[in-house]
């Protein structure tokens, strides 16, 4: 799930690239195919279509990551999943990160 930014940054990046490589034409098709635009409810719940929910596999717990400018979804067991190798592999990640000047 992407929070819309006022600014429209990751939007107008992706618009951005040049339409003329397949790997942009496709990575874009995909993405916006995905896209849907949720609503709350009455009561401030965010109402995510079912296609959304088989997606992430969401089941009963799910659990919130705020990520940058937005929120991901994910199901409790797939994020722990995440999180274990995420964690095996924190020092190579940093390190890939300094080399790239991040």
């Amino acid at each position: 799930m992407a929070i819309r930014s006022p600014n429209g940054r990751p939007y107008k990046k992706i618009g951005d690239t040049s339409i003329d490589e397949k790997d942009t034409r496709t990575f874009t098709r995909f993405l916006y195919a995905a896209a849907t635009e949720c609503t709350f409810d009455k009561q401030g719940r965010i109402n995510i279509p079912q296609t959304l929910v088989d997606h992430a596999g969401l089941e009963k717990a799910c659990v919130l990551v705020g990520v940058a400018n937005r929120i991901e979804i994910w199901s409790q067991e797939r994020w722990q999943s995440f999180s274990d190798e995420a964690a095996t592999d924190f020092d190579t990640i940093s390190e890939n990160l300094i080399d790239l000047g991040l």
